[in-house]
């Protein structure tokens, strides 16, 4: 089986090319990036990069993206796109090219190829806000993403293109992964550049130094808190009132894009774990409890005054996503694919955080520091 991994080099990538080189029936592997891993475009210095062949595709250059892609595509059994820009946040035009002009590019190659299985890597925020009472969503609920957040509008209008080509290419078997926030410690450094910044990344550090257990212990000790066993990585933590997460270890998701294109299972499949970490779970695993409730409205207002001045590298759209209430049932994963993410949250939220800490990195261009 040949299958061809487009956006192969970044954090997810990684992942599937790790599991797909663990998969007998996979027998050839292609990755495609703009940036590849190695300038003759062979192979990397180390596992799971160097199981690869390797295509450099830019998906943004009108006059080389038809031609590479083809190359790249020709003969596949299923094409795996997960190539998608976040930054420059500020400029939604410029990720539109990527993001969704970049993609109709895949999609157009894949049916002169007559490739039979085409995975799109979906997210979490293709969904419109999630209901009133908090409950969670199946894969029918809405898909118009949240206003205010170009990721998740531009995820959303690359959905609204595959129900078309569905329907314009019976033959096709299309499959939707829309996947929790996925994290992993390799990832370290690239999501410290990308979210946090230098400014973010300086306060991440004294948070957690000494300065910062120093506040911890003063606040502990003002409450007249006992000391816990363990100094905790942070003093306080601070979270938007209400806010709930979902996070997923990118080899969980991994293994569903494995067993989804083993399997040629078509249709859209929610990946997360059960249930969501609220701001108190977030406090007790990273803070010894000590919550800080911060209403969202300010923290919004804050993050565009500080985006607009360059102090961040991500604009409020990113907090508009994450405060919709969005939290997704994954049931039909479970029992199509029958997936189960194998990685608690907890432990790949500590993962990730010291991955920052530690500007954590791999050998792909993506992920170097």
């Amino acid at each position: 089986m040949r299958v061809v991994v487009i956006g192969a080099s970044g954090n997810v990538g990684t992942a599937i090319l790790r599991a797909l080189v663990a998969e007998p029936v996979v027998t050839q592997i292609v990755g495609v990036a703009r940036r590849i891993p190695r300038t003759d475009g062979s192979s990397t210095v180390g596992p799971p990069h160097d199981a690869a062949e390797w295509v450099s595709v830019d998906l943004t250059d009108d006059a080389t993206v038809a031609e590479r892609l083809d190359a790249a595509v020709v003969g596949a059994d299923a094409v795996v796109h997960l190539a998608w820009a976040i930054q420059p946040a500020r400029e939604p035009d410029t990720l539109h090219r990527l993001n969704v002009d970049g993609t109709r590019a895949v999609t157009a190659a894949v049916v002169r190829n007559r490739v039979p299985h085409l995975l799109f890597m979906s997210a979490s925020g293709v969904y419109s806000p999630g209901p009133a009472d908090g409950s969670a969503i199946d894969e029918d609920w809405p898909r118009d993403g949240v206003p205010g957040s170009s990721y998740a509008l531009q995820k959303a209008e690359v959905e609204h293109h595959l129900d078309a080509l569905e329907e314009s290419e019976p033959w096709l078997t299309v499959t939707r992964m829309r996947a929790a926030i996925m994290l992993q410690r390799e990832a370290g450094a690239e999501i410290g550049r990308y979210f946090l910044g230098p400014l973010g990344q300086l306060g991440l550090k004294v948070a957690t130094g000494p300065l910062g257990q120093a506040l911890g212990g003063a606040v502990r000790g003002w409450q007249g808190l006992p000391e816990p066993d363990e100094p905790p990585l942070l003093p306080l933590m601070p979270f938007p009132a209400g806010l709930r997460l979902q996070v997923l270890h990118p080899d969980d998701t991994a293994a569903a894009v494995r067993a989804a294109v083993v399997g040629r299972h078509g249709g859209a499949f929610n990946l997360a774990p059960d249930g969501a970490l609220t701001g108190q779970d977030m406090a007790d695993l990273l803070a010894a409890g000590q919550l800080v409730e911060l209403p969202v409205g300010l923290l919004r207002g804050g993050l565009d005054l500080a985006s607009r001045a360059r102090l961040v590298p991500i604009d409020a759209g990113w907090l508009d996503m994450a405060a919709a209430n969005i939290v997704m049932d994954a049931s039909r994963a479970r029992e199509v694919l029958r997936w189960q993410p194998a990685r608690p949250q907890g432990e790949v939220l500590l993962e990730v955080l010291h991955g920052v800490l530690d500007r954590a990195s791999a050998d792909t261009p993506p992920l170097q520091r």
